[in-house]
C-alpha cells in the first residue's frame, strides 16, 4: 500500500520548532533510508526543511526513534545534534512515554492486563524465550480493551520497554495478533498492520518542559 505518495508532507506534521519536528509516519513508509533508493520519512522532512525553511545546503536531521515499515504513527525527528544528544538520553533513562493503539484479531480474556516476556530476535523477527536463553532481554507492555466485538478488538498500549517488534510479537503471543501482520500470525493485509504510535511524551531538550504529542488515528483504524 502507498496511498502515503499522495500526501502532503505539511499535512502529517505535529509539532515543529528549531530543535524538533515530529510527524504522522503513514504506514508502508521507511523511517530513515535503506540503501534502495526509496522514499522514506526522514528524507521526506528534510527536503520539507530545506524548502519551507529556505536552508539551503545540508540540512541536519535525525530521527529519535524508528517505526517499523507498516506502522503509522509519531516519529520524532531532532533539529540539531545538540537536541539529538539530549533526547537520546532521555530515552535511553525512560524518561518518555509512548503509547499506542492497536487493532487486533481476537479479543483478549481481560479488559486490562500486562504482558511480561523475554524475547529473542534474529532474522527480521522476535520471538518469545526464556529468561534463561542467551541473549533474551525482558519486555513489558500494559493493555486496555478501548472496544471490542465477536473476533476483534481495538486495544490501548502503554509501552514500559522497548524492544524490536515488542508489541507485535506479545500481542501475537496473547492470542490476538494484529490486523495484517502475517510475519506474526495474522491474516495477509495491504503492507500496513493495525498498529499506531498514538502519543509520544518527552521531555523538551532545551525548554525543560513535558511535550506531549498525539497523532490522529489513520482511516482504516477508525472504529464508527
Amino acid at each position: 500500500m502507498q496511498s502515503y505518495r499522495a500526501q502532503k508532507l505539511s499535512d502529517q506534521i505535529l509539532y515543529t520548532d528549531n530543535h524538533l519536528l515530529a510527524i504522522n509516519k503513514p504506514g508502508g513508509m521507511l523511517t530513515q533510508a535503506s540503501g534502495q533508493h526509496e522514499l522514506n520519512l526522514e528524507d521526506w522532512a528534510r527536503e520539507w526543511i530545506r524548502v519551507e525553511k529556505n536552508k539551503p545546503g545540508a540540512v541536519f536531521l535525525h530521527a529519535v526513534h524508528r517505526l517499523d515499515r507498516p506502522v503509522s504513527g509519531v516519529v520524532l525527528f531532532a533539529r540539531t545534534s545538540k537536541a539529538l544528544s539530549r533526547l537520546n538520553e532521555s530515552m535511553r533513562n525512560a524518561r518518555s512515554g509512548k503509547i499506542y493503539h492497536a487493532w487486533v484479531e481476537g479479543v483478549p480474556e481481560q479488559q486490562k492486563g500486562t504482558c511480561t516476556d523475554y524475547l529473542i530476535h534474529g532474522n527480521h523477527r522476535a520471538e518469545l524465550a526464556t529468561e534463561r536463553e542467551p541473549d533474551a532481554k525482558k519486555a513489558v507492555l500494559r493493555y486496555t480493551v478501548l472496544r471490542a466485538k465477536s473476533d476483534q478488538a481495538l486495544l490501548e498500549i502503554e509501552l514500559i520497554t522497548g524492544r524490536y517488534h515488542q508489541i507485535r510479537v506479545q500481542l501475537s503471543g496473547l492470542g490476538c495478533p494484529i490486523k495484517g501482520d502475517s510475519r506474526y500470525g495474522a491474516k495477509k493485509g495491504d503492507g500496513t498492520i493495525g498498529l499506531h504510535h498514538k502519543q509520544l511524551t518527552i521531555e523538551h531538550p532545551v525548554k525543560h518542559e513535558q511535550l506531549k504529542i498525539n497523532a490522529p488515528l489513520p482511516a482504516e483504524m477508525r472504529w464508527d
